[in-house]
C-alpha cells in the first residue's frame, strides 16, 4: 500500500495528533484546515521532521466542489492516495425542539455531508493506489438508536456515517480498500471535562494517543481483513 493519507480538520486535536502519528509510520500527509492556516503550518512542519513530505490544504468540505478540490489537491500534490481518514464534524448541544434550521444544516453538512464529499472522491485515487483505508469518525454509542436529549442532529449524522461506512466497507473489500469507523467518547482536549469525568466508568478521558493507536491498527496490514467495524475508544461510557 501507498503511503500517503490526507486527514481533515487536522490543524489542531484529534486530527492533528493522528497526522503526525501517521508522518511518524513514513506517511506523506496532507493537513486539511479551514480557517486556522498557522497551526496546520505548525503540524506540518513537525510532521516534517519525521523526513516524510507534509503539506497544508484549506478547503470549507461543506461544499461539495471544494471538498473534491481538496481531495484531488491532496493525491496531486502528495504523488496519490491510500488513507482518507474523516476527522472534520462541529457539534451541537441543543434541545431537540429548540435546533433551528441553520443548526441542523450546519450539523449535518459538517459531519455526515463532508464526510461523504471527500470520500466519494478519494475512492477512485484509492483504487488506483491498489487498496487503501478509509476511517471515518463517528462518537461513541452512535451505533445504538436512542432517544437523545441535547444532541439529536450531531447523533443522526454520526450515526449516517457508520451506516455509510459498513456500505463502503461491503462494496470496496474486493478492492483491497477496507472502510472502519472511530467511535472516541470524551477525549482529553474536549470541553467541559470537569462535569463529565465523574461519570466516566474509566474517570478519565481518552488520551490523544489512545486514539491515534486506534487509527494505527486500522491502517496496518494485519488489519486487512477488517472492514466495516465500529472501533469505541470510550473506557466504557455510554455502553
Amino acid at each position: 500500500m501507498l503511503k500517503q493519507a490526507l486527514v481533515t480538520g487536522s490543524a489542531t486535536g484529534i486530527g492533528r495528533a493522528i497526522g503526525l502519528d501517521l508522518a511518524q509510520q513514513g506517511f506523506d500527509v496532507a493537513f486539511h484546515y479551514n480557517r486556522n492556516q498557522e497551526a496546520a503550518n505548525q503540524a506540518a512542519q513537525e510532521a516534517q521532521t519525521y523526513g516524510v513530505k507534509a503539506i497544508t490544504l484549506q478547503a470549507d468540505i461543506t461544499d461539495s466542489d471544494r471538498a473534491k478540490s481538496l481531495v484531488d489537491q491532496a493525491a496531486d500534490r502528495l504523488g496519490g492516495l491510500s488513507v482518507m481518514i474523516n476527522n472534520v464534524g462541529n457539534f451541537l448541544q441543543r434541545k431537540t425542539s429548540e435546533v433551528s434550521l441553520e443548526e441542523w444544516h450546519e450539523i449535518l453538512n459538517s459531519n455526515l455531508n463532508s464526510t461523504f464529499y471527500t470520500t466519494r472522491t478519494a475512492i477512485p485515487y484509492l483504487k488506483a493506489a491498489g487498496g487503501g483505508r478509509i476511517i471515518n469518525f463517528a462518537c461513541a454509542s452512535a451505533q445504538n438508536v436512542l432517544a437523545r436529549n441535547l444532541d439529536t442532529p450531531y447523533m443522526i449524522a454520526k450515526t449516517g456515517i457508520i451506516i455509510y461506512t459498513k456500505s463502503l466497507a461491503v462494496e470496496l473489500i474486493p478492492d483491497q480498500i477496507t472502510a472502519n469507523i472511530i467511535a472516541p467518547g470524551v477525549v482529553e482536549n474536549s470541553v467541559g471535562l470537569e462535569g463529565v469525568i465523574p461519570r466516566l466508568p474509566s474517570k478519565r478521558p481518552a488520551t490523544l494517543q489512545e486514539i491515534t493507536n486506534a487509527v494505527r491498527f486500522l491502517i496496518a496490514p494485519t488489519a486487512d481483513y477488517i472492514t466495516g467495524q465500529v472501533l469505541e475508544v470510550s473506557g466504557g461510557w455510554k455502553l
